[in-house]
């Protein structure tokens, strides 16, 4: 019946949070609300400037490795992805460059959807890609088109790619798995009661070990069965509040993160909060409205908020630890931890290395001067950064 039904979700999800991963947030405003961000709530609406960025004494030793183009964003965000050795990148041409992990040199180059709108999935040997239309196309790691799918409205984040699905996030608030060789519908999740308003972001799902969380614009964060879409975890990030619908907009607009039993997510003009994931209980919330996102290790939680204000939180506890405010209204995307740093970028295109300990800078690299608004992708070199203009940079140690 249905409670059985829920308790063998509510175990997968507890599986995935007691299986050693950790995961990061990976999310901004796609371009067009970020027009809509901007005139309402930032530096547009107070006059108030982006913080200047103060010179750097370099406690880390990194460069550009590698560098490659694919095609600009336009009006939407886009992101890279690792898999197999290679790196994998789509601009909204939806002309998607494949490049060798080590070198950068290009491998194939294959035209695909008409307009992209999502970024890149990889895994498994599959590479997906969505479209503004609703498609969703699946390639071989060697450039060969498998399958295209029709889903109900545009897909506006990367798919996610593990145990034999592709799952998948479209803008009417639907969660879609489909079979990863036949690209046939396997299940379709629906959350009910969504907003009047909310933010157009790009926000996708995170999928471990069997389990998928996403965030919802009711300010809910959601745990479903990745086998058959049976939600497990229901959980409340945070409350509308206010007399009109801007003020009661409360929308999860970032992946959650994962590490251990711990499961964390952040909303706009909401909260930060954090659950256990297997009782699906309440650990800890903190009043921080974020749009970029988090990440999370085993000290601390680290939120960007929508000042672009760094913030590292006990995890434990959810006290402040400390408060980097020097990259103020920078637009910083999502950030990743890598190799013992915070690693973010901001709307110039600056990559920006961050102590855990403190907040100090460790250092700091410049890409093509556009705006980086997803959370690095790691791999065992360094991370990738994709730029609105289309850039692809390969960082690591000099």
């Amino acid at each position: 019946d249905a409670r059985q039904a829920r308790r063998r979700a509510l175990r997968a999800v507890g599986a995935a949070a007691l299986a050693p991963a950790t995961l990061a947030g990976c999310s901004a405003m796609s371009s067009a609300a970020g027009g809509t961000y901007d005139m309402l709530f930032s530096r547009r609406a107070t006059g108030e400037r982006p913080a200047e960025l103060a010179p750097v004494r370099a406690r880390r030793n990194l460069r550009v490795l590698w560098q490659a183009q694919v095609g600009a964003a336009g009006r939407y965000v886009f992101s890279p992805a690792v898999d197999g050795g290679q790196a994998y990148a789509v601009g909204a041409d939806g002309v998607i460059g494949a490049f060798d992990l080590q070198t950068g040199r290009q491998v194939w180059r294959q035209p695909g959807l008409k307009v992209t709108s999502g970024g890149v999935g990889a895994g498994g040997g599959l590479v997906a890609v969505g479209g503004a239309d609703g498609e969703l196309q699946a390639f071989s790691r060697d450039g060969k088109p498998l399958w295209t799918a029709q889903l109900s409205s545009q897909v506006l984040a990367a798919p996610e790619i593990d145990g034999g699905l592709v799952i998948a996030r479209t803008g009417d608030a639907r969660l879609w798995a489909l079979d990863a060789g036949s690209g046939q519908r396997r299940w379709v999740y629906q959350r009910d009661g969504s907003p009047s308003l909310s933010l157009r972001t790009h926000v996708g799902i995170t999928l471990v070990r069997g389990a998928v969380f996403a965030g919802f614009g009711s300010g809910r964060l959601i745990g479903l069965d990745a086998k058959t879409g049976n939600v497990g975890l229901d959980a409340a990030v945070a409350v509308p509040r206010g007399a009109t619908e801007l003020e009661r907009m409360v929308e999860v607009t970032s992946l959650p993160v994962l590490d251990g039993t711990q499961v964390c997510a952040a909303a706009f003009q909401g909260r930060v909060a954090c659950f256990d994931a297997v009782r699906g209980s309440a650990l800890w919330a903190r009043d921080i409205s974020s749009i970029a996102g988090l990440e999370i290790d085993a000290r601390a939680v680290y939120v960007i908020d929508d000042r672009s204000v760094v913030h590292a939180l006990d995890r434990t506890s959810g006290a402040t630890l400390w408060r980097q405010p020097a990259l103020q209204l920078r637009s910083l995307g999502a950030p990743r931890m890598h190799a013992g740093a915070l690693v973010t970028g901001d709307f110039q295109g600056q990559v920006h290395l961050l102590d855990p300990e403190d907040g100090s800078f460790l250092a700091r690299v410049p890409t093509d001067g556009s705006a980086i608004s997803i959370a690095p992708r790691l791999f065992d070199r360094g991370f990738l950064v994709q730029t609105r203009n289309g850039g692809v940079f390969a960082i690591g140690p000099a």
